[in-house]
């Protein structure tokens, strides 16, 4: 057994990121400033959007967007129940209804054809989700979503790199990028909208600061001659200049970031050939770039114990683990209120109770993953595996 405990992850951060953000500190400007701008300058040359706004999380970014799209009472949105409360939870704030629709069983990605069957006269958005890091089938997304005048948000919280059929992730259309402490490249926290409409992120933009037209950092460049005034009732979910100084100083490395990963997950998949027990997710059919943010396994039926006590069985081996995600739909607030017809989404339903994350980041090395693969292999052998498991 480790000796040592190996999170589910660690923020990788260098010299180059703390002198960073301690610039910012000595600069004596620490809010929105010139890192936001150069972070969201940063974030168009990257994945060729028309432009960003970066905001103080993902929830935060996607709240702003959502206003910007006039989504309110009355309106449904399709969403996956596999995916982080934050997007169902502003739905309801917002006075919209989540529309929930199964996911693939093996990549958790959205269908478009399931999508479709589900669209309303109410329907006004679809938020697909890139699970993990895969992209889904923009494509079909766009085609249907198109043909029913609906807009379609992707939420790119785990996708930052992805790419679909050769193009990143974040150059058409809009999507919600976040930069949580887990995420591939961090602020800590932070959020960011990429859009190839300018009109909408210059809304987006003016709903994350109070609904006026310019911020402080506008203010104290431009004296009087910069209105404050507010256009429309807005937010308050501007990103600080500390954050951008180091969601800036980790973009540079993003490729580096996401081959290490990559490397991580080749390592594990390759280890879980031989384990019936444990099974990665797969990845799309489309072309595609992975991100590699998560390494998702789900509990078989094979499995000889349930999902939580294989968590509880590696921690006490030193090896954290996380679950991405518990179904939107099986939380109390939920079942209590948007109840879904039972056997609607059995595919989010079985990986719900049995999906967990293994520790994935880019400060591991090989033997980490050897270790957490000799832990799991222990813990499915001494709760009486099957015989599918060898090595």
């Amino acid at each position: 057994m480790r000796k040592d405990f190996l999170p589910f992850c660690r923020p990788c951060l260098t010299e180059e990121d703390i002198t960073a953000v301690t610039d910012v500190l000595r600069s004596g400007w620490i809010t929105t400033g010139p890192r936001c701008n150069a972070f969201e300058e940063a974030m168009t040359s990257r994945t060729g959007a028309v432009a960003a706004v970066a905001c103080a999380s993902g929830t935060g970014a996607m709240h702003c967007l959502l206003k910007a799209l006039d989504i309110g009472p009355g309106d449904e949105v399709i969403t996956p129940s596999m995916t982080w409360l934050s997007t169902v939870n502003l739905l309801e704030e917002l006075g919209a209804t989540p529309v929930f629709v199964d996911v693939d069983r093996d990549t958790l990605l959205l269908d478009a054809a399931a999508v479709e069957a589900a669209v309303t006269e109410k329907t006004r958005a679809v938020i697909p989700v890139h699970f993990a890091g895969a992209p889904v089938d923009l494509d079909a997304h766009r085609e249907v979503t198109t043909r029913h005048g609906l807009h379609l948000i992707e939420d790119a919280a785990h996708a930052l790199g992805t790419e679909y059929r050769g193009t990143s992730i974040g150059h058409e259309g809009t999507a919600v990028f976040s930069f949580q402490a887990i995420k591939n490249v961090t602020a800590a926290e932070g959020g960011v909208v990429s859009s190839d409409s300018q009109e909408l992120a210059d809304r987006t933009r003016r709903l994350r600061f109070f609904g006026l037209e310019v911020d402080a950092y506008d203010r104290s460049r431009l004296g009087a001659a910069a209105r404050a005034e507010v256009q429309e009732p807005g937010l308050k979910y501007n990103m600080a200049d500390i954050n951008a100084a180091l969601a800036l100083s980790q973009l540079e490395r993003l490729d580096a970031i996401n081959a290490r990963r990559a490397e991580l997950t080749l390592r594990y998949q390759r280890a879980f050939e031989s384990v019936d027990e444990v099974l990665p997710l797969s990845d799309p059919s489309w072309p595609h770039r992975h991100a590699r943010h998560l390494m998702v396994v789900r509990l078989s039926d094979q499995s000889p114990i349930d999902r939580d006590t294989f968590m509880d069985e590696l921690k006490k081996r030193n090896i954290g683990t996380g679950v991405h995600f518990i179904a939107a739909h099986t939380h109390r607030w939920y079942r209590e209120h948007r109840p879904v017809k039972p056997g609607s989404l059995p595919n989010t339903e079985w990986n719900s109770s049995r999906m967990c994350s293994l520790p994935l980041f880019p400060d591991m090395k090989e033997e980490d993953v050897d270790d957490v693969v000799t832990a799991i292999k222990g813990v499915l052998s001494e709760h009486g595996m099957s015989t599918g498991v060898s090595g």
